[in-house]
């Protein structure tokens, strides 16, 4: 499920080593963007192709909306304080809302460019050398993306897997390029244009994909339902425990929030009472590391 980054199945990591991974991921995002920008910037100058200005403008904003990932994920691995006593998760769904912002208004950009070019087209020169930059565009993404995918794998990051999602329409995004200079070589200047048109198209169908699954975090919606029902589980397991009711759960960037109602035996004496819950609560983050947990003991 995509709305939340827990996943049923993913491997529990302690909250450290899950930083570790963030910030590896972040800083390839934009070493990455960067060394894009440059070859793309060369392709550009040489070929004066509006397709690889087009992936070009796109590198340009997934330099600025990794740098925004890098700031809000080290801000969401900032530990709770005073003035936010439930932690600074949310820095990460309100980046995916700066990239989303930053990826439709480079679709905008692309529109009018291409739109322009459609009404006076253009010879386009150096095709070859453009194919070939386009071509280490893609391998150098190709490497990101593999980290990338590991990194949501282990840690299910909503701001990594928007700059995975960007990053991945790349791809699309430059073997359009690759086959509107093929095109353009050949005389049919108009596929360098319409190409844009299409990337821009793309642009704006994923940039309602991050706006959508940011959202639902920043509305708290419900951990997946797999995930729900392991979280029962593991509540029941204890013998003394006589039911579980009012589950409740969001999350809030690296952090799950639990709350639950143990039924327990109203005889039983506080002490006990508290025990059970205090084991309950430890099977909840050992399936969820690093998980705020709230349980309340009902008597019956």
């Amino acid at each position: 499920m995509e709305h939340s980054h827990v996943t049923a199945n993913a491997a529990p990591l302690a909250p450290a080593e899950r930083a570790r991974w963030l910030q590896r991921a972040t800083r390839a995002s934009v070493a990455t963007a960067v060394l894009l920008i440059l070859v793309k910037l060369v392709a550009w100058l040489l070929t004066g192709a509006l397709s690889i200005l087009a992936s070009l403008i796109d590198s340009l904003m997934d330099a600025l909306a990794s740098l925004v990932n890098l700031l809000a994920v080290r801000w969401s691995l900032q530990p709770a304080d005073a003035e936010h006593r439930f932690g600074h998760g949310k820095a990460e769904p309100l980046a995916g809302l700066a990239q989303a912002a930053f990826i439709a208004g480079s679709a905008v950009f692309l529109v009018l460019h291409a739109l322009e070019r459609l009404r006076q087209p253009q010879r386009l020169e150096a095709t070859a050398v453009g194919i070939g930059v386009m071509l280490f565009a893609m391998f150098a993404t190709l490497l990101l993306l593999w980290l990338q995918r590991r990194v949501i794998r282990l840690t299910g990051s909503s701001a990594i897997r928007a700059d995975a999602l960007h990053y991945a329409s790349d791809l699309l995004a430059n073997l359009g390029v690759i086959a509107a200079l093929v095109l353009a070589g050949r005389g049919v200047q108009i596929a360098d244009p319409l190409f844009a048109l299409l990337v821009a198209g793309y642009i704006f169908v994923s940039a309602g994909r991050i706006t959508r699954a940011a959202l639902e975090q920043l509305m708290d919606r419900e951990l997946p339902e797999a995930v729900q029902k392991r979280i029962l589980e593991a509540a029941r397991r204890p013998a003394a425990v006589r039911g579980v009711h009012a589950l409740r759960t969001r999350q809030a960037g690296p952090v799950p929030f639990v709350q639950l109602h143990l039924e327990l035996d109203g005889d039983l004496p506080l002490r006990e009472a508290h025990a059970i819950a205090d084991e309950v609560d430890a099977a909840i983050r050992q399936l969820l590391p690093g998980a705020e947990v709230i349980i309340h003991q009902d008597p019956v």
